[in-house]
């Protein structure tokens, strides 16, 4: 338990229930299937799965839902000793509605607020934070009190000691008047103790004001990271170094089922191979393969590839 841990991750985590027919509105849905959810739950278990030690620092209700996220983090190997409950607020649910290929609208119960915003920088192992080989923290993090707090606290601490990934994850329901201006300081302070941003268009917008994707990962580095990556759909994703090195990629094709959870599989699977020392068009050869392989399923948590899995699907174009 003292070793330090591959991959740490802090933010979201609750429930998802996934309407188990493809194209019906959810008004007409019948029947649901529950899965854990929560972009920095779901980065954890992609790591895990392709066989980092991971956890995850969030908060759940203490309620039978809380109870259910320990139980899939155990199943999944993610290490769950900073996943404390709230008893004033419950294990957040979201729903979805599944209409392929790109529509996947989402529905987050979170009022009056969520637990997972209620980590305090007291509470915080800075210690495991610093060890840890990457922390990764998203934007979410950053939409309200204390989470903001303990969020900024723990890069500040962690002082760039090795990755420390900013996921840009730009959810404006989470934030008060959904603006981007407001959350733009907050953007720029944790980009400058981050070494890697990771955002599709909007999110780097939101964090840069740029809106072309060279722009973007320009104005990434010029903020601080040392590595930014731009996801940018189907057009695939471009990432620069400040080394002067860069990747564009496209997609790997496969037939979506639901587009939600692929950014979090290549969120794990960048992970895995800035820790393995890859060279940057392998990295995001391999995420971009895991996200397809979660695309092409309807769970998020846990269609997470393996490493066996990411394989074969490169090799073969097959999900």
């Amino acid at each position: 338990m003292n070793e330090p841990l591959d991959v740490i991750t802090m933010g979201r985590i609750g429930v998802d229930l996934y309407p188990l027919q493809t194209g019906v509105p959810l008004p007409q849905v019948e029947t649901f299937g529950k899965f854990l959810g929560g972009s920095a739950t779901n980065v954890a278990v992609a790591a895990a799965r392709l066989g980092r030690s991971a956890a995850v620092i969030t908060r759940t209700g203490d309620d039978p839902f809380g109870a259910y996220c320990h139980q899939a983090l155990a199943d999944f190997g993610v290490d769950d000793r900073w996943v404390t409950p709230v008893a004033a607020y419950p294990t957040p649910v979201t729903f979805c509605e599944v209409f392929p290929p790109d529509d996947f609208p989402l529905y987050f119960y979170r009022q009056p607020t969520a637990p997972d915003l209620e980590i305090h920088p007291g509470e915080l192992d800075l210690g495991a934070i610093r060890a840890a080989r990457v922390f990764w923290m998203t934007g979410t993090g950053l939409c309200a009190e204390p989470s903001r707090a303990a969020t900024l606290h723990a890069l500040a601490a962690r002082a760039r000691r090795g990755p420390t990934v900013f996921d840009l994850d730009w959810r404006p329901v989470f934030w008060a008047g959904a603006d981007p201006c407001a959350a733009r300081p907050l953007y720029r302070e944790a980009l400058a103790h981050a070494t890697v941003a990771v955002g599709n268009l909007t999110e780097c917008a939101v964090a840069t004001g740029e809106r072309d994707p060279v722009g973007c990962a320009r104005a990434l580095l010029d903020a601080g990271v040392e590595l930014a990556v731009v996801k940018q759909g189907p057009r695939g994703v471009l990432a620069a170094h400040r080394d002067g090195t860069t990747a564009e990629i496209p997609p790997h094709p496969v037939e979506v089922v639901n587009g939600l959870g692929a950014g979090d599989a290549f969120g794990g699977a960048l992970c895995h191979g800035l820790l393995a020392g890859w060279e940057l068009e392998r990295v995001m050869r391999y995420a971009n393969a895991a996200g397809a392989h979660v695309a092409a399923r309807l769970a998020c948590s846990a269609a997470m590839p393996t490493a066996a899995e990411v394989e074969v699907l490169l090799a073969t174009g097959a999900p």
